[in-house]
């Protein structure tokens, strides 16, 4: 649906993005001038309630102080040596930072690279080296990346369609999605059969799952059925892969999302939030996981870079307080009460769901029949831009509306972006 966002500004660099950036770079028709808070002002002075949060990567907030400050002094100092060529501080921080805090008392290590899907491709290089099997399961509605691993991997079509031949030895098992009738026995029924009809788990190297979906819809993967899943990895030898690119660093209420569950991962990728918008994500993993790898099997030229990094240490030391974590849980029931009050006038949201702030409303056509809205999720995006909110879609049938709002958010900005959301909302369902 088109959004009637414009002025003198905004106009030129929308043809100028038009003549210059390829086609298949998505992009909301506004453009950023400045950011604070939950608060971002475009080219022309028109401010923005944001419930986008960068897609994740915002849990502290545009702009943080102390990150601004780690970020400005550490420029100052050195902003790229290369890991592997001249070793430095900051990087040693994160690692030890990320060691300490990520569930599990066994002695780990850590690998620093740039995006979520760099994080998982060394996750799962690392896996197959450690087993010396080749296979990865993966689980309908994942998401973990766009490289040609990390979309193979990815069940959504629009990030992979022509893009094949994908890679290989990658399978996909069911996940539950009680909501529309795959209950957590479905799904582990349904990977037992796999590893009879399909795939010997003795050539199985690792399991991915994400424990909140991102792309997928917001879909919570149960507790049990993390349990389970982990049961079954320990008795075929197959590594669990935590994916929390998307769903940790606080997002959930908890610091990682598997906590929920109470379960300790073999591997874990992290990064989106991790460095407050600067790009760095990492693998964590036991010690002996992570070190069967030969020297110069692992890295990346920019890979943990010493800025990054900087930002990083002052991520993780603002997130991790527990005053910010119980923010995480009070934000996420003020979200999770406003919009189970929405879904008692408004007919098109079919379930909310979520854990802690990250919160999603599934969006249907009829509530008996659950026909995925699609045209009512995007008229209510378009909507909300006009508003002054920034909102995402989401779900393999983008009929799901997802909110990812810097957890630090003030009161007013929150209720302020839910009334704008509402209000958007009935606009483009009819109430």
């Amino acid at each position: 649906m088109a959004v009637s966002i414009s002025g003198s500004r905004t106009d030129a660099l929308r043809a100028e993005r038009d003549q210059y950036v390829a086609r298949g770079v998505s992009i909301q028709p506004i453009f950023a001038s400045h950011a604070h808070g939950a608060r971002l002002v475009d080219v022309d002075g028109k401010e923005y309630i944001d419930f986008a949060g960068g897609i994740g990567v915002l849990n502290l907030g545009h702009t943080p102080e102390a990150v601004v400050a780690a970020i400005k002094e550490q420029a100052d100092a050195l902003l790229h040596a290369c890991f592997p060529v001249a070793g430095y501080q900051p990087y040693l921080d994160v690692c030890r930072m990320l060691c300490e805090c990520t569930p599990g008392d066994h002695a780990k290590k850590a690998l620093l690279i740039n995006s979520g899907a760099e994080a998982v491709e060394n996750a799962v290089k690392i896996a197959r080296y450690h087993t010396g099997r080749q296979a990865v399961i993966t689980f309908d509605r994942g998401f973990h990346g766009r490289t040609l691993l990390t979309m193979t991997l990815t069940s959504k079509l629009v990030y992979k369609k022509f893009m094949g031949p994908y890679a290989p030895e990658v399978y996909r098992a069911p996940a539950p999605y009680p909501y529309r009738g795959v209950s957590t026995d479905e799904a582990l029924d349904g990977l037992q059969f796999m590893f009879k009809a399909h795939i010997d788990p003795q050539s199985v190297a690792a399991v991915i799952l994400e424990p909140v979906q991102g792309e997928g819809g917001f879909t919570v993967m149960p507790a049990e059925f993390i349990r389970g899943l982990k049961s079954l990895c320990e008795e075929h030898g197959i590594l669990y892969i935590d994916d929390e690119v998307q769903a940790g660093m606080g997002r959930t209420g908890k610091l990682w999302a598997i906590e929920h569950a109470g379960v300790v991962p073999d591997l874990m990728t992290v990064g989106k939030s991790l460095a407050s918008g600067m790009p760095l994500a990492g693998v964590i993993g036991r010690t002996e996981i992570m070190d069967s790898v030969h020297p110069g099997g692992l890295g990346s030229t920019y890979g943990g870079n010493p800025v990054a990094c900087a930002a990083a240490v002052e991520s993780i030391k603002a997130i991790s307080d527990p005053a910010f974590l119980a923010r995480s849980v009070a934000c996420g029931e003020r979200i999770r009460a406003r919009l189970e009050d929405m879904a008692t006038r408004i007919d098109a949201i079919g379930e909310v769901r979520g854990l802690g702030p990250m919160m999603a409303i599934e969006l249907v056509e009829d509530r008996q029949g659950k026909q995925p809205a699609a045209a009512i999720a995007a008229a209510t995006v378009a909507g909300a831009l006009e508003r002054g909110l920034i909102l995402l879609k989401t779900g393999v049938y983008d009929n799901v509306l997802r909110i990812l709002v810097p957890i630090n958010v003030p009161d007013e900005d929150l209720e302020a972006g839910l009334d704008r959301l509402e209000e958007s909302l009935v606009a483009a369902s009819g109430g």
